[in-house]
């Protein structure tokens, strides 16, 4: 199950923090300078803003994943 089955949805609320959630659960929240950056940068595309999400939680891949052997 990747991003495009299960994307990652996210709201600003009013004290500027994001919330993240996927498959309908708040995943983390971000708040802060953090945040600020957050969405200074969402809304440029769909594939950019869930790269962007995904890495906020710290749900991406990050190269060192076992590959099943062929």
């Amino acid at each position: 199950m990747g991003l495009e089955d299960d994307p990652f949805a996210y709201a600003v609320t009013k004290s500027g923090s994001v919330r993240v959630s996927r498959g309908g659960r708040v995943v983390v929240t971000v708040s802060g300078a953090r945040a600020q950056c957050l969405i200074a940068s969402l809304g440029v595309s769909e594939e950019s803003d869930q790269l962007l999400l995904a890495k906020a939680t710290g749900n991406y891949k990050r190269g060192n994943e076992r590959r099943p052997k062929a």
